[in-house]
């Protein structure tokens, strides 16, 4: 499915079209599960898991072997302003890092029999300093759209979507006061290791970025062009399209949710196919996590990004779908039910 829009009001009435869970199988999984050989939510939360996913994969026993990890990479001009303790070229370098094999999410993926895709965007042309005006054109930003949509893997059943970007815990924390409003200080955190001197300029900076650009207040995908950067936008493009094909999708850390968040500030629902993988150590992320309405499933200190802590949680997706599709119901078992 090719991306059909050129416009952010063509994305967005595009997604307003998405299709939604599936009732009869999503009704069928639940009958499914008063049948398997336990007691009544005895599996807790993975009972929940394994029917929102059977819902969405449009079957009451449905298998997951083919989740899909994408990573995009981009640079951020906002970094001119010194919000992060790293160069711009760490983002290159990571990258290469990433397409070696060398990085954690490498080692996840592995793990979890992840397919890795690896997308770098004009790593040499960074935004535009969002403290100056917006980050990205319209054009820009629909380009970093396609890019994440036709990154996504038709075949996959689950997608994680991971980023690399020098600067972008500020683009996240920007979007989200744009949002969700406070202070800078409120959405700042110290990202890649800033002193403390570092994150109140960095408080600063994010309300420098919303003062610049009035018009991302209170919209999801101005404040995602104005405000974002394109590893932001091109993960909002790929949890579109896995909307549209109907493909579960895990959301990473801060970054990823606050990508996320402005596309549920667009579209309301546009995430009812995706849980959150984990709350990372980075201070917002609950709050962007509350705000959004999703519970993460995993909180395990993390703040890496790469999409590792969705990476991680890969694990309980397939291990609730394995139990929920594997497990023998009391019939099948002879086993009485009381």
């Amino acid at each position: 499915m090719t991306a059909s829009f050129s416009s952010l009001a063509e994305f967005s009435a595009l997604i307003h079209q998405a299709p939604s869970i599936d009732d009869q199988a999503l009704e069928a999984a639940r009958e499914r599960n008063g049948q398997l050989t336990k007691p009544p939510g005895a599996l807790g939360r993975l009972e929940d898991l394994a029917i929102w996913y059977a819902g969405w994969r449009g079957t009451p026993k449905p298998q997951l072997k083919a989740p899909q990890v994408v990573i995009f990479a981009g640079n951020h001009g906002v970094t001119a302003q010194g919000i992060s303790a790293f160069p711009a070229e760490v983002t290159e370098q990571m990258v290469l890092n990433f397409k070696s094999g060398g990085a954690a999410i490498n080692q996840l993926s592995s793990c979890f029999g992840a397919r890795l895709d690896v997308h770098a965007l004009q790593l040499d042309k960074p935004t535009a300093d969002f403290t100056q005006g917006p980050a990205m054109s319209e054009e820009e930003c629909i380009d970093a759209l396609k890019t994440g949509w036709a990154a996504v893997d038709e075949a996959s059943d689950l997608l994680v979507t991971g980023e690399m970007g020098i600067g972008n815990t500020t683009s996240a924390a920007a979007i989200a006061l744009a949002l969700y409003g406070g202070s800078g200080a409120d959405w700042a955190g110290r990202g890649t290791g800033v002193d403390d001197a570092g994150l109140s300029r960095k408080a600063k900076v994010i309300e420098a970025g919303l003062a610049a650009n009035p018009q991302a207040a209170g919209n999801g995908l101005e404040a995602l062009r104005c405000l974002g950067g394109r590893e932001l936008a091109a993960m909002v493009g790929a949890i579109a399209h896995a909307r549209m094909q109907k493909i579960p999708v895990i959301l990473d850390g801060f970054i990823c949710s606050a990508a996320a968040a402005a596309l549920d500030h667009a579209v309301p629902g546009a995430l009812d196919h995706a849980v959150a993988g984990h709350v990372s150590a980075e201070g917002a992320h609950k709050a962007i996590l509350e705000q959004i309405g999703k519970k993460p499933l995993l909180s395990m200190e993390m703040r890496l990004g790469e999409g590792s802590g969705a990476a991680l949680a890969i694990s309980m997706l397939q291990a609730a779908v394995a139990c929920h599709t594997g497990m023998a119901t009391f019939a099948e078992a002879g086993v009485s039910d009381g």
